[in-house]
């Protein structure tokens, strides 16, 4: 079976050969009608966006999340914060996520009107982000935890509260020990973007569909969008290794009993 890869380069509109692949996108040509080629890349950028602006919610919810769940159980207050963490994430994981796009982007904004006026990809990129959040948070707890007593009680005994214990000490070598788990919850976002075309997001998945409805040519364009998506996932496994390589602390090695634990 021989692939027709000429398919990219004809016209959205009329489906005649278009003078340039690029044609609406760039400009290559005047008055261009936008290619299917055109129409794919900026697909492709609205996947980057939703899972870029997703991957950023994740994060500072994750962290947050995961530290408070590692408080030391000496006051009310930290009790109390650890038990609202330790619910909030077994909330947000144990819902599909796309039950979850459908809430945020339904249900949610019913209630916090303000979110109204947030266009689609905002709202699903939220979705993602609490979804993520959720997982990332179960990583830093972990990452914490594995990490030597004796962090814990140098800071202690350089006079360190328990804030300080963290910002200098404790998060600084935790979160060096969670980028692994981390490159691979950024890949799966890339992936759960996906489910952005639920909503009329026009990433890859809704272009896919679209496209191969209008052409008839599945075959190519289903390749071509698993080659993007494949594509970004390695681009942040790349990104993220270096990251890691940057950051590693020479020697260090985290405590066996949490290693066993997990």
């Amino acid at each position: 079976m021989s692939l027709d890869l000429g398919v990219f380069c004809k016209s959205t509109l009329d489906g005649e050969v278009v003078d340039h692949c690029f044609s609406a996108l760039f400009g290559l040509a005047q008055n261009g009608d936008p290619s299917y080629l055109d129409w794919l890349m900026k697909a492709w950028g609205w996947t980057l966006a939703v899972a870029g602006l997703g991957l950023t919610i994740a994060l500072i919810l994750g962290v947050v999340m995961g530290t408070l769940r590692t408080l030391p159980n000496t006051t009310s207050l930290n009790r109390w914060l650890v038990r609202i963490s330790t619910a909030w994430v077994e909330l947000f994981r144990n819902i599909p996520i796309l039950v979850q796009v459908f809430l945020w982007y339904h249900v949610i904004p019913s209630f916090v009107l303000p979110l109204k006026s947030l266009p689609s990809y905002w709202l699903v990129s939220i979705a993602l982000g609490f979804f993520t959040a959720a997982r990332i948070a179960e990583q830093v707890r972990a990452g914490i935890q594995a990490l030597p007593s004796g962090q814990t009680a140098a800071a202690t005994a350089l006079g360190l509260t328990t804030a300080q214990s963290y910002r200098y000490v404790i998060l600084p070598m935790a979160l060096r020990i969670v980028i692994p788990p981390l490159t691979s919850e950024s890949m799966n976002l890339i992936k759960n973007s996906s489910v952005a075309f639920a909503v009329s997001v026009p990433e890859l998945t809704l272009f896919a569909m679209q496209a191969q409805e209008e052409t008839s040519k599945g075959v190519e364009i289903y390749l071509a969008v698993t080659f993007l998506y494949a594509l970004s996932a390695f681009a942040v496994n790349r990104v993220m290794s270096q990251i890691e390589k940057r950051t590693r602390i020479p020697g260090f090695i985290v405590s066996n009993d949490a290693s066993l634990a997990h």
